[in-house]
């Protein structure tokens, strides 16, 4: 019996404790993993290894990060001025690919926010906001690489005081932007929740990538 009561105390407590946290909170310890984890290579090339049941939003979350780090460092070796022309095309192809990626993605996050919110009532007064929860997710992943890349530049021995005074002021304030995008993203998620916003997805209307509405594509035909 003692230990039936324990047991139930334990899942009460678990459900507790999943209502408490914080989608935000989630999200960053989630993106920190997949930051240093891709850093522990550091290379472009390396095969992700998501360590998140499949299908999972910490798993998406993952993929997620690591889509915006592996694109972060292709957009440092496009900018080598003595880069091979031809490398610049194949990775300017890959940024493309990746931004691609990276909108589904974010639209499919955006999924399972109006799959968890679907059963709310939506308030006569409810208001709708400028963008949606996943963009916010969005930005605040691109900010966990911001910071993580900002601490390095900080830890660097080979630079003058006067760049590591700088790049500590910087750091301070990506830290404060990740304490208000935060609470931003959560305080969303909590007026969604309760029916006082409501959110919309408007899919994708990218024309560049479209054989049919890109008139360099379609114009070859």
């Amino acid at each position: 019996m003692l230990y039936f009561i324990l047991q139930q105390k334990i899942l009460t407590l678990s459900k507790f404790r999943f209502m408490m946290e914080k989608f935000s909170e989630k999200c960053y310890l989630v993106f920190e993993r997949a930051t240093n984890d891709y850093h522990k290579a550091d290379d472009v090339d390396t095969s992700i290894q998501n360590p998140y049941e499949e299908k999972s939003i910490e798993f998406y979350l993952y993929l997620k990060n690591w889509i915006d780090a592996v694109q972060w460092h292709l957009e440092d070796i496009i900018r080598d001025p003595n880069i091979d022309p031809v490398n610049a095309v194949a990775i300017k192809r890959r940024i493309d690919k990746s931004n691609q990626d990276r909108t589904d993605l974010v639209e499919l996050i955006d999924s399972y926010f109006l799959d968890r919110y679907k059963d709310v009532k939506v308030s006569a007064d409810a208001t709708i906001n400028t963008e949606s929860p996943a963009w916010a997710v969005d930005r605040l992943s691109i900010l966990v690489l911001k910071i993580y890349h900002m601490q390095c530049e900080v830890e660097r021995t080979d630079v003058s005081p006067e760049h590591v005074e700088t790049c500590k002021r910087k750091l301070g304030i990506l830290l404060e932007q990740k304490k208000d995008l935060s609470m931003a993203l959560d305080q969303l998620l909590d007026d969604i929740s309760n029916g006082r916003k409501y959110m919309k997805v408007y899919k994708q209307m990218k024309m560049y990538n479209d054989p049919s509405l890109n008139p360099v594509l379609y114009g070859k035909k």
